[in-house]
């Protein structure tokens, strides 16, 4: 076997990759067996402002590293419904003997927790530093940096990702012709520690509880969403409001409103020495907020596989044991995505659509489903 400088490379130190290296330090690797690069530097990640979505699963992990607490918003209730149908599904921490469902926080002050655990554990992170090439081959892959520096590794993890993007050579790739804006909004009356997914013809309006009002991610068409972002705060506002009802009171005020293209890509099988994980495996749909915590699953089981053997067969081994969990997570999210914004209002799909919402309320069972796919997914 060739003699490598490092036993695993990891591209990306966003959440996925850190709590990657900080479960394989943990496991027992020498944290100088591992190479964690990353194009941005730990300033730009830290000031990294978006609102993200934890599950109560995604917590446990970060214990794991020693990355929890970090400043979050709990969240005790989920409250599901689809517009202008009558039918909701209620998800609430007591049914599961619980602190909370899931949290909401920001991914720089994720990354900043988690750097901080990391650099504990006496893991380096070099950045900020680009990936130029990468060859692979029989006992070995090598790097080459944008430094001009190089390494050798006798695995590497694809660990950077991003938001979704035209990539038709993925295994499987959907372009929604959908995009999300996201903003923070503060209201007259808000339910502090209750999160909102709403289903709307034209795709899912998600109100997130954080700071003193909620994160909103509200999917739609694209020339809808074109059209949204271009209107001033108030009448922005007034939209919203009508759409999302008077749950929360009145909307009042927005932040700057950002918009992100939306689609499926999903190119999971690896190499002989390869493999992608996370954002960098799979980039979802919003609904349901299951992109990170689907990530953050992946690096516990690679890091469990990966701590007692690092070779081929281990990123074989992954590839078998998280082909369920990845499958579920992207139908399910590909299938919420399309369906509740597939049919036009009034039509009877739409009826029946919020009609299952009012079953599965009623039914505790399928509620629990809901709720450990939700939390857990598929370990």
């Amino acid at each position: 076997m060739m003699h490598t400088d490092v036993d695993i490379a990891i591209c990306g130190a966003g959440p996925v990759g850190l709590v990657l290296a900080g479960l394989l330090v943990q496991r027992g690797m020498a944290p100088e067996r591992i190479a964690l690069v990353d194009a941005k530097t730990a300033v730009q990640s830290a000031a990294d402002p978006r609102s993200i979505a934890l599950s109560y699963g995604s917590r446990q992990i970060l214990e794991q590293v020693g990355a929890w607490p970090v400043a979050a918003q709990a969240i005790s209730q989920i409250h599901v419904s689809r517009r202008g149908h009558f039918g909701r599904t209620l998800l609430d921490r007591a049914d599961y003997d619980l602190p909370a469902l899931g949290y909401v926080t920001r991914y720089g002050a994720l990354v900043a927790a988690l750097t901080a655990a990391t650099t504990q554990a006496g893991i380096a992170v070099r950045r900020p530093l680009q990936v130029s090439t990468t060859q692979e081959q029989a006992g070995h892959v090598t790097l080459q940096f944008d430094d001009g520096s190089s390494c050798t590794s006798a695995v590497l993890i694809q660990a950077e990702g991003g938001v979704f993007a035209q990539q038709p050579a993925r295994t499987l790739h959907r372009d929604y012709q959908q995009s999300a804006i996201v903003t923070h909004v503060t209201t007259s009356a808000p339910l502090m520690q209750r999160a909102f997914e709403r289903f709307t013809s034209e795709g899912p309006l998600a109100l997130l509880p954080q700071d003193d009002g909620y994160a909103v991610v509200w999917c739609a068409q694209t020339a809808t969403a074109a059209r949204l972002v271009a209107l001033d705060d108030a009448a922005f506002l007034v939209e919203l409001e009508a759409l999302f009802g008077g749950r929360v009171g009145r909307f009042l005020d927005c932040k700057p409103r950002f918009v992100y293209p939306l689609g499926l890509n999903a190119h999971v099988a690896p190499t002989a020495r390869t493999i992608a994980i996370g954002n960098a495996a799979q980039t979802l749909h919003p609904v349901a907020g299951q992109g990170l915590n689907l990530g953050l699953r992946d690096a516990m089981v690679l890091a469990r596989l990966l701590a007692s053997d690092v070779s081929p067969a281990a990123l074989t081994a992954f590839h078998a044991q998280r082909s369920r969990d990845r499958g579920m997570t992207i139908r399910v999210t590909d299938a919420m995505a399309r369906v509740f914004a597939s049919a036009p209002e009034g039509t009877l799909t739409q009826g029946l659509l919020g009609l299952s919402l009012g079953l599965m309320d009623a039914v505790a069972p399928a509620r629990k489903v809901l709720a450990q796919q939700m939390m857990y997914g598929q370990r």
